[in-house]
């Protein structure tokens, strides 16, 4: 009611009383005639309680913007949790990267020592047969250098005793030579 009687006086006070040429209240008063539409306008929004249900309606688009603010809020701290779960993953799967990074720089630094490890044997190895190969071939060579000075040997002490030797002094080397073996085989 006090809302009522509050419109009414602001009616009243309008500029229309300061104008006395025509009484206010009268219907040839266009002023008066919106003012007392504006109000019979207003009593019939009140009768029919239209101020209750749109205040009803604001309550109830409160309370749904209270619901989806609510429900924000639980999706933005569940999205917050699921950001704050990915960024503990990609953590977790960036040492793992880096472990394995350092796992593999480990393993390819070993496997470069291994296979310098393997090269130094193999030369190894290689020298080794080079080396008994040259020491082959060097006997070899001694024993040919040997079997020739045998051979030229033995062809210079046949050429000297044919020169040299006669009858008796052949027989002589015979007797002396089957004396010899006599003596080593008993």
């Amino acid at each position: 009611m006090r809302k009522f009687i509050t419109a009414a006086l602001v009616l009243a006070a309008s500029p229309a009383f300061a104008a006395e040429e025509e009484a206010f209240f009268s219907l040839h008063n266009s002023e008066f005639i919106v003012s007392l539409a504006f109000i019979l306008f207003i009593g019939v929004l009140v009768y029919f309680k239209v101020p209750g249900m749109i205040a009803g309606m604001l309550d109830k688009r409160a309370d749904t913007i209270k619901t989806e603010l609510s429900d924000a809020r639980a999706l933005r701290e569940e999205a917050q949790s699921l950001l704050a779960s990915f960024e503990r993953k990609q953590k977790e799967v960036q040492a793992q990267a880096d472990r394995i990074v350092t796992q593999a720089k480990e393993e390819a630094s070993r496997a470069a020592e291994q296979a310098k490890e393997d090269i130094r044997a193999s030369v190894g190895r290689r020298l080794a047969a080079a080396e008994e190969q040259i020491a082959s071939a060097q006997a070899a060579a001694i024993r040919d250098v040997r079997d020739r000075a045998v051979a030229v040997a033995v062809a210079a002490a046949a050429e000297i005793i044919a020169t040299k030797m006669d009858a008796t002094g052949a027989n002589k080397l015979i007797d002396d030579a089957i004396a010899q073996v006599e003596t080593r085989l008993n």
